[in-house]
């Protein structure tokens, strides 16, 4: 068996810990919903990982930075609670995080932390990924992880 092999495989027989990252966009909720059936169907734990990615702008205008900041981490709690809820309801062991930074960076390090055994994303709604790869051609191309990507 080669190391990366071994990387991947922990020694279980199924997933352990589904991961999947959310941004509150309709393909990233249907991923979650997805992950959590899977996660439940599994008996695993999902971990749920919330990315914002701040505007390079924001230090344009003053206060900027203190608004969306603000508004960020009330949508990540807004999401932290529905999915709490909808946890309890069906039984499901789930984790949140909400973190800010580069989607790509901060989903890796967390699958990569908590040994993620496959990763689930929703498919990018942006035009312009079609051109420059998004964050679940990314993800796939690392090989690091299984990686369901939810249309």
């Amino acid at each position: 068996m080669t190391s990366a092999e071994n990387e991947f495989e922990l020694g279980t027989d199924g997933p352990a810990l589904i991961l999947v990252g959310v941004d509150g966009s309709r393909t990233s909720l249907r991923a979650a919903a997805y992950a959590a059936g899977l996660a439940r169907r599994q008996h695993c734990r999902l971990l749920v990982v919330h990315v914002t990615r701040l505007s390079a702008s924001i230090g344009a205008a003053p206060g900027a930075a203190a608004a969306m900041c603000e508004a960020a981490s009330q949508a990540a709690n807004d999401l932290r609670q529905q999915f709490q809820e909808r946890a309890a309801e069906i039984g499901l062991d789930m984790e949140f995080r909400a973190v800010t930074g580069d989607p790509w960076i901060e989903l890796n390090r967390a699958a990569t932390e908590a040994r993620a055994d496959a990763v689930v994303v929703g498919a990018s709604e942006h035009a312009g990924h079609r051109i420059v790869g998004s964050l679940a051609t990314r993800l796939v191309r690392a090989g690091k992880w299984p990686v369901t990507v939810v249309p």
